[in-house]
This record gives C-alpha cells, structure tokens and sequence, in this order.
C-alpha cells in the first residue's frame, strides 16, 4: 500500500501562484507514476499532470502547458506542482494519485492510490 498527502492549497488571486506538495509513504518502491488530479464542484474529475517515478518524464493537460510544472523528488518521496498564471477556472479540490506499472496516462480509474485533496481557490 501506498499513502499519500497533499499540502499548499490556499486562496490565490487570478494571476498568482501556489505549489502544492504530495508526499508518499509506505510501499513506494511499487509505484511507476504520480499525478494530480483536480474535480471542481459540480464537474468530473480531471487529469493535470503527470511525472513518471523513474526517469522523470512529464505530462500536461493542455489546460495547464506552460502554466503548471510537475516535479518528483524520489530522495524525499515527494511530487511537487508548481501552479504559475493561476486563473479562476483553476479553481477545484486537488489530488494526487499514484499509479502501478505501468499506467501514466490522463484516465483517474487506472491510479491505484489517492490522497485526500487540497483546496485551491482563485479569485477574480
């Protein structure tokens, strides 16, 4: 089992910039990918990013090129996403998820473990 949990969430102004922070605890060495996921009220749950554990390749939602980098740190068990030009429609509960070999794809239902979220919130 792997168990993850999420920190940095808060309330930004359109424009601003948070990281959020998911570290990993338990049976890492089973994971092949982390992603994060946002669900906005009322919507689906969405992919956002992804980093595979080994070698570090990325992923993005075209929503967030540019924007948003996801980064791993496997000394420390930690995946990152710094979240730059936050606009109001990035506003959600975000969670991380981890996945086992070898998934590292945008589909939620194939990630096996999951934190509990974190609020972000941007305003006008």
């Amino acid at each position: 089992q792997v168990q993850l949990v999420e920190s940095g969430g808060g309330l930004v102004q359109a424009g601003g910039s948070l990281r959020l922070s998911c570290a990993a605890s338990g049976r890492t060495v089973s994971m092949y990918a982390m992603a994060w996921f946002r669900q906005a009220p009322g919507k689906e749950r969405e992919f956002v990013a992804a980093v595979r554990w080994s070698g570090g390749s990325t992923y993005y939602a075209d929503s967030v090129k540019g924007r948003f980098t996801i980064s791993r740190d496997n000394a420390k068990n930690t995946v990152d996403l710094q979240m730059n030009s936050l606009k109001p429609e990035d506003t959600a509960d975000y969670y991380c998820a981890a996945s086992r070999p070898f998934y590292s794809g945008t589909s939620p239902s194939r990630y096996d473990y999951w934190g509990q979220g974190t609020q972000v919130t941007v305003s006008s």
